[in-house]
């Protein structure tokens, strides 16, 4: 069996990938990490071996020697801190002999004209990955359901039942988070490389049409209101999101999950078309069908964002 490296274990996306491996794959061929011990201790406590792994270390190749694959799950942070990260984290896995890696991309990476400040970032890694000795999976993620299931919940206690963004009528094979980590976990299982793999839900939607699922299971009347991208970053601002995720992140990441920038140009490659892939990716992998927005909207608690991983520095 291979040995297979799970980064991150102590973020949301980790934890869930993390279970997936603990049920499918044995525990003696499992290393685990993160950036502290104290995300580590409950896995350590199962007689996994767990590696302490700070992107910001000169020695961090050490971490991940005897590891045929690695999961990389995208940071959090957008822009040339994420570079930076990512590219110190590859060069290691390098370094160390690591056959191949699993990397969390996004839908819209493949776009000839793509430009978001989200995208842009995965856009940059993917080619520089292929420049290293080292087989690769993109698992390119459409959007979090669960985000917009936070916004539909936000819309009903907080803006008077109106979900305004500037989406409009572009289409989104809405995926949840959880089937994400379930991909990630059966593409670093599986004998895959060199190959791009479209992790899509079970259905195109805008974002009209998601809002009258949510509406049909729960019963409010919550109404889409699209704005131009002038508005929806004025609206940012107005509630204190930042542009970026420089500067201010670290203070403001607990209350927001993202920066303006990411969102209002996210929102604009949907409105243009450029994150409409659709394809059964998913089930080729996995096996199984991913949730559909209605599932997760009649097990809503379950499916709010939260918050994206426990260390953001």
């Amino acid at each position: 069996m291979k040995k297979i490296l799970l980064n991150g274990v102590d973020g949301n996306f980790g934890a869930r990938a993390a279970k997936v491996l603990l049920e499918r794959w044995p525990h003696e061929d499992l290393i685990f990490t993160a950036p502290t011990q104290k995300g580590l201790e409950q896995y350590k406590e199962m007689g996994i071996e767990t590696r302490i792994a700070d992107f910001n270390s000169e020695n961090l190749s050490d971490a991940f020697w005897g590891a045929d694959t690695m999961i990389l799950i995208s940071m959090p942070f957008v822009g040339p801190k994420r570079r930076a990260a990512q590219k110190t984290a590859l060069d290691a896995a390098v370094k160390a002999g690591v056959n191949r890696l699993v990397y969390t991309s996004i839908v819209g990476a493949g776009e000839k004209d793509i430009d978001t400040y989200e995208v842009n970032d995965h856009v940059w890694f993917e080619a520089y990955v292929k420049e290293q000795p080292i087989h690769y999976l993109f698992l390119r993620d459409s959007q979090y359901a669960e985000a917009m299931v936070s916004n539909y919940v936000n819309a009903y206690e907080n803006t008077d039942n109106v979900l305004a963004n500037n989406m409009g009528d572009g289409k989104m094979a809405f995926i949840s988070r959880d089937d994400c980590a379930l991909a990630a976990a059966c593409a670093a299982m599986s004998d895959w490389q060199d190959r791009v793999i479209d992790v899509n839900g079970p259905e195109m939607l805008s974002i009209g049409e998601y809002i009258a699922i949510a509406n049909e299971v729960t019963g409010h009347d919550v109404k889409y209101v699209y704005i131009s991208d002038e508005e929806q970053y004025a609206f940012f601002d107005s509630i204190g999101v930042p542009r970026t995720t420089e500067e201010m992140w670290e203070q403001t990441a607990s209350n927001f999950p993202f920066c303006s920038d990411g969102m209002v140009t996210f929102g604009r490659a949907i409105r243009l078309g450029q994150m409409s892939t659709f394809t059964n990716d998913f089930e080729t992998l996995t096996g199984q069908k991913p949730m559909t927005v209605r599932e997760m909207f009649e097990d809503m608690e379950h499916h709010l964002i939260g918050t994206q991983t426990s260390t953001d520095d």
